[in-house]
């Protein structure tokens, strides 16, 4: 990793009500997977925010709204977070949602279909409505006006929104943990697996 995760116990007071804010969405919000060391750290994504603040709070702020907006079907949100994680090839954005995913539904084959880079021929239409946005935005591609019709259709216009403000926020979230090469929980770290066991 080239940013370490900060522990609480270390940061300036300033921070801590940033990190205590996060901790608290965390724990309610995003379970399933390994997101703090026995310390209190902040991995994954959260480490470089804490330790980048000028840049870190609006990407919180960003991560937060589409905590507290989400309305999506639950399998569909996770089938963009996987799908645009793979476009990455982002591993702890899959670690999380290959877990998060099977949490809401997602058979382990569709999971692993999509986390390999590949579209499952079993989506639902809601499902595969959310993976060609995700995998057309993500891809750097323009979206085509049929495949943005087919969101709307699924969806609706709002939630196609929350869709597109979704995929955006999860490449964000895949460039910080990319470029600060975050690790995977019980690798690196030594930190428990989804399992409970150290690497």
């Amino acid at each position: 990793m080239r940013v370490a995760p900060f522990p609480p116990g270390e940061m300036p007071a300033e921070l801590r009500p940033l990190h205590d804010e996060m901790g608290a969405y965390i724990a309610e919000h995003l379970k399933g997977f390994v997101s703090r060391r026995d310390d209190g750290a902040l991995i994954g994504p959260f480490a470089p925010m804490l330790r980048f603040p000028a840049f870190g709070r609006a990407a919180w702020i960003y991560t937060k709204a589409l905590i507290d907006n989400a309305s999506l079907p639950k399998p569909a949100h996770e089938v963009a977070i996987l799908a645009t994680g793979a476009a990455f090839n982002s591993r702890y954005e899959l670690y999380a949602h290959e877990r998060v995913g099977a949490a809401v539904g997602l058979s382990d084959a569709k999971v692993a279909t999509i986390a390999a880079g590949q579209r499952p021929a079993d989506l639902t239409e809601e499902e595969a409505a959310a993976y060609d946005v995700a995998v057309t935005l993500a891809g750097g591609r323009q979206l085509p006006a049929t495949t943005y019709r087919r969101a709307v259709d699924a969806f609706g216009e709002d939630r196609t929104a929350e869709l597109i403000y979704l995929v955006g926020g999860y490449c964000l979230v895949s460039v910080l943990l990319n470029a600060y090469d975050m690790s995977v929980p019980g690798r690196e770290e030594s930190l428990p697996d989804d399992r409970g066991e150290a690497a």
